[in-house]
C-alpha cells in the first residue's frame, strides 16, 4: 500500500521539509538532470492539475474517515487461494518469524516499503498473517487516499486497509487492532532500485508518537526484492514540487522507472506488471518503548534504534541474495 503512514506523521503533509538529510538533497531538488529535461516540460501541465484536482480530492475526502467494519473475514477467506497463488508462485514469498507478533492485543506493526505502486511486501505479508493468525484477527493497513479512491478502492476496504491519518489509526488500535504502517510511504516506496537495501522513512517519526499514544509495542517488519521488481530510476520529487501534487494531492513524488508494458513509466499511477522478483519478509522482536527507554523516551534515540534494527536486518537479508529478481 502507497503512503500507509506518512500521513501519521506531520512530515507527510508538507508540514516538516527538514526530514531528508543532505544526501537525498538531489532527489528533493529536480531529480537531477532528469529533473532538468523533464521538468519544464511537465510544468506546464500544473493548471490542468489544478482544474481536475477538485473532482479527484472531493472523492478521496468520502474515503478519509475509515469504516473499520468495512474488513470482512469472509471475503478475505473466498481470495486467499488467489492471494496465494501471488504470493507463492509469482513473489516466491518467505515470511518469517510471525510468532513474534503479539497475539490477543493491539500492535503496532512497522514495515519498509518497497516495489512502487504494486507492493509485493503488503501482499506477501497480508497473506501470510491472515492465514497465520486467522482471518478473524482484526488487522489492518494505512494506505494513501488516492489508493482508495482507485477502483482497487472496494477490494483494499474489504481486506482492512484504511486511509492514512491519525484518527484512524488510533481507531484501529483501540479496536484492538493489529496495524500494519510504512512511515517510508511514497518516499520509500519508489526510492532508485541502487538504494533497495536501505531503509528510508525520511526522518517521519509518527509512528513513534503513535505507539506512545497508544500504550502499543512496536513490531518492526523487514523486507526485500520489491525494488527488483522493475528498475527504480528516481523519485521525481523535484518535479512533483513544480507541478504542485503534494498542494493537490499530498503526493510527494512523480517516480520514473522502467517497467513492463510501459517501458518508461511515469507516475507509476496505472501500476505495472512487476517482475517476479523473490520477496522475503522477517518479523523482529516487539519493541516495549517505556520498557526499553524509559517514562518519558527520546523520539530522536527511538526512532535511531528502530530504523537501526531494521536496516540490521535488511543488510543480513542482502546478504543472502545471490542475484537480482532470482532473489
Amino acid at each position: 500500500m502507497e503512503d500507509e503512514n506518512s500521513v501519521v506523521d506531520p512530515a507527510a503533509r508538507g508540514e516538516d521539509a527538514q526530514t531528508h538529510n543532505g544526501a537525498d538533497s538531489a532527489h528533493r531538488n529536480g531529480s537531477g538532470m532528469l529533473g532538468r529535461v523533464a521538468g519544464p516540460l511537465l510544468g506546464a501541465a500544473g493548471p490542468a492539475l489544478g482544474r481536475i484536482a477538485k473532482p479527484v480530492t472531493e472523492r478521496i475526502a468520502k474515503r478519509f474517515n475509515a469504516d473499520l467494519d468495512e474488513r470482512d473475514p469472509d471475503y478475505i477467506r473466498e481470495k486467499l487461494p488467489f492471494s496465494w497463488l501471488v504470493s507463492s508462485i509469482w513473489f516466491r514469498g518467505e515470511v518469517r518469524h510471525l510468532e513474534r507478533v503479539p497475539d490477543g492485543r493491539a500492535v503496532l506493526l512497522v514495515g519498509n516499503h518497497s516495489g512502487g505502486n504494486l507492493t509485493p511486501d503488503s501482499i506477501v505479508f497480508s497473506l501470510a498473517f491472515n492465514a497465520y493468525f486467522g482471518v478473524e484477527r482484526r488487522f489492518h493497513q494505512l494506505a494513501h487516499n488516492l489508493v482508495l479512491a482507485s477502483p482497487y478502492g472496494t477490494y483494499l476496504r474489504k481486506f482492512g486497509t484504511v486511509a492514512a491519518s491519525h484518527e484512524n489509526a488510533q481507531r484501529a488500535l483501540q479496536s484492538g487492532a493489529a496495524l500494519l504502517v510504512y512511515p517510508g510511504g511514497d518516499w520509500e516506496v519508489h526510492r532508485p532500485s541502487w538504494e533497495s537495501g536501505k531503509v528510508d522513512f525520511a526522518g517521519r517519526k509518527g509512528f513513534i508518537k503513535l505507539a506512545l499514544s497508544q500504550g502499543v509495542e512496536i513490531v518492526p517488519v523487514v523486507s526485500i526484492g520489491g525494488q527488483e521488481t522493475a528498475l527504480f530510476l528516481t523519485r521525481g520529487a523535484g518535479i512533483s514540487k513544480l507541478l504542485r501534487l503534494d498542494k493537490l494531492f499530498r503526493l510527494k513524488v512523480l517516480p520514473f522507472s522502467l517497467a513492463a508494458p510501459w517501458g518508461l513509466n511515469i507516475g507509476d499511477f496505472f501500476g505495472h506488471v512487476p517482475l517476479p522478483a523473490k520477496s522475503t519478509v522477517e518479523v523482529l522482536e516487539p519493541i516495549d518503548i517505556r520498557k526499553q527507554f524509559g517514562r518519558d523516551p527520546d523520539i530522536d534515540e527511538v526512532y535511531a534504534h528502530v530504523t537501526g534494527v531494521m536496516q540490521e536486518k535488511l543488510d543480513e537479508l542482502s546478504a543472502e541474495r545471490t542475484l537480482p529478481v532470482i532473489g
